[in-house]
């Protein structure tokens, strides 16, 4: 993208969040912000930038008839769409403060944030949100007004229900803005809560605004640029790069319809810039892999050739490797090989971020050698939230990339990476304690990760909460080698499982697809629940892990496995809304299977 399409807003001169959007539909009201799928029309319609402002000012003044104060809490519990935005700069506008909720998220959690955060008025999307929220409805005392964006039908005597068609005026004055500081709270972030009770992170405008405003001289994104938004705005990543930055420099978001369909909104949206989590590039990685399994060896070798080839070019472009003869074939692979794979995801991606947790260095190789410019980031919520990220100009797969400007790091006691910044949170809401247990008394920001700084780039090496020491005392980080597991088709969800045990064992979700064609190949019914646990099984699978695990260490080999077809979910409570492994209770659920595995040991 040129340069002369760079129109980007500082943060000392938005001010606030709500100073951002004001400032931005000053400077481009006719360009297209949002565009978003109509069921009704089967059309994708386009929102520009005044479109937006008129849309704003009707709900801020019908937030103005709830008798709202700046400083109350509002919460949002919607999918990806321009109402979300609409909602948020109207709460923003008005000096309030934003909840956001995951749309999935178990009731009984939505209930205590709710709760927490003494929140006056929820805004939900239609009957799916509202039906999973009634069994704990008379526990949420705080609330005054649930406003639902599609109809719903309210039992009798829940007289909070009102529609969004209901509830606001057919036309507004204008935008407004409650004079409000840099400063003050904008947003309360819950933790997706791995144990124990989600925690609320205070975030400010500045926060935000200056985290924003320093990734954009990392990454480069520009008026112009096309976003694919498909990862859940209750989450800080996606609500930082794929929300406000895309304000801060009047990028277009187009809302993917769905996961399933984000294929098809690839090829129809043609985006510039993907936001994703690694889940996303291993599904893609894995879909590769399972199809050349079907493919004839030559091509098989034709697809190992150009990803070789690919990573040669880019090592040599970023001037970490010579030039070689065999770059001479890029143009022939790139034509039969990466382009192909690259027109699949729109034909016209010049940047795909992946954050949110760590992506495992061979998916990020292949992807980068067939030609995407695939860039990892690193962050927390509490850090609003991006730390580091890699340029592209100095790109290494295998770290999370070099800290933002102003972002200081440093590797603290016990190999743990601490950060201080201004995008650092103000605190847990009304929770001085864990506060203090994260920020110290210097200002520095303890992430629990452990990471090792080369060259000005991080390194994360383990989770300091999540190290698995076996009985000989030896040390074993159980995300890294899940992580290399999952890269495999037939594994989709792993937990390594061993503290103070004689050896490792596994706790595997297998993809259902890929079991039945795994089971016929050891001569089983992949029907028959029996044959899961069957010794033939068991010994395939742990002689896959064996390939999968060469590089680690000897003692961290996985011994035994326990294999289900049952996914993880949100809804059966062994993940997060953003994805994290419930350890503790994915253990509880299978503590006869896990004592099973060590019978006699």
């Amino acid at each position: 993208m040129a340069e002369v399409m760079t129109d980007k807003i500082p943060a000392n001169v938005a001010g606030t969040l709500a100073g951002l959007f004001r400032e931005r539909v000053s400077r481009t009201p006719d360009t297209v912000a949002y565009r978003q799928y109509d069921e009704a029309s089967g059309q994708w319609n386009d929102s520009t930038w005044a479109d937006m402002a008129a849309e704003v000012a009707r709900w801020q003044s019908a937030l103005e008839s709830e008798d709202l104060q700046p400083g109350d809490r509002v919460a949002i519990l919607l999918r990806n769409c321009k109402e979300w935005v609409i909602f948020d700069q109207a709460a923003l506008g008005s000096g309030l403060v934003v909840v956001p909720l995951y749309t999935d998220d178990r009731a009984e959690n939505c209930a205590y944030i709710l709760n927490n955060a003494g929140v006056k008025l929820l805004m939900l999307q239609g009957a799916e949100q509202f039906e999973r929220l009634l069994p704990v409805r008379d526990q949420l005392t705080t609330l005054d007004r649930i406003v639902t964006l599609e109809p719903v039908t309210a039992p009798e005597g829940e007289t909070r229900v009102r529609s969004v068609a209901d509830w606001l005026p057919e036309t507004a004055n204008g935008l407004r803005s409650t004079a409000g500081e840099p400063d003050d709270l904008a947003t309360i972030v819950y933790t997706s809560g791995t144990t124990g009770r989600p925690k609320g992170v205070m975030l400010s405008h500045r926060n935000i605004l200056v985290n924003a405003d320093r990734a954009l001289e990392v990454e480069h994104v520009h008026l112009g640029d096309i976003f694919l938004s498909f990862l859940p705005l209750s989450h800080t990543f996606e609500r930082t790069v794929g929300y406000y930055i895309p304000v801060m420099v009047g990028a277009t978001v187009a809302y993917a319809r769905s996961i399933p369909e984000l294929g098809e909104d690839l090829l129809n949206i043609k985006p510039t810039i993907l936001v994703s989590v690694p889940r996303i590039y291993e599904r893609v990685y894995n879909k590769i892999q399972a199809g050349l399994a079907e493919k004839s060896p030559l091509a098989t070798r034709l697809f190992n050739l150009a990803v070789a080839t690919g990573w040669k070019r880019f090592l040599y472009r970023q001037g970490r490797g010579g030039w070689h003869p065999v770059l001479l074939l890029w143009p022939l692979l790139n034509k039969l090989v990466a382009a192909k794979i690259m027109a699949k995801l729109g034909g016209r991606m010049r940047m795909a971020i992946s954050g949110g947790a760590p992506l495992p260095t061979p998916i990020a190789r292949v992807f980068i050698a067939l030609g995407l410019n695939l860039v990892q980031g690193y962050g927390l919520t509490e850090t609003s939230p991006i730390i580091s990220a890699n340029p592209e100009d100095n790109n290494d797969p295998a770290s999370v990339g070099i800290p933002l400007p102003g972002v200081e790091v440093q590797v603290g006691d016990n190999e743990e990476l601490l950060t201080r910044s201004p995008c650092v949170m103000l605190g847990y809401w009304d929770n001085p304690e864990a506060t203090r247990d994260m920020i110290d008394d210097a200002g520095w920001l303890h992430t629990g990760d452990k990471a090792r700084i080369e060259n000005n780039h991080i390194y994360i090496t383990g989770r300091l909460k999540e190290i698995i020491v076996l009985a000989n005392g030896e040390k074993v980080p159980p995300a890294d080698m899940e992580m290399a597991i999952v890269l495999d088709p037939l594994f989709e969800q792993v937990m390594i499982t061993g503290e103070s045990r004689p050896y490792l064992t596994a706790v595997i979700v297998l993809n259902p697809e890929q079991w039945e064609i795994f089971a016929r190949g050891l001569g089983l019914d992949p029907a028959d629940p029996a044959a899961l646990a069957s010794e033939s099984v068991e010994q395939a699978v742990r002689e896959k892990l064996s390939g999968w695990l060469s590089e680690f260490p000897g003692y961290a080999q996985v011994h035994r496995v326990t294999c289900t077809l049952e996914p993880w979910t949100i809804e059966n409570n062994m993940i997060t809304p953003t994805l994290k492994l419930k350890r503790k209770l994915i253990l509880e659920h299978f503590s006869a299977a896990v004592e099973n595995m060590y019978e006699g040991h």
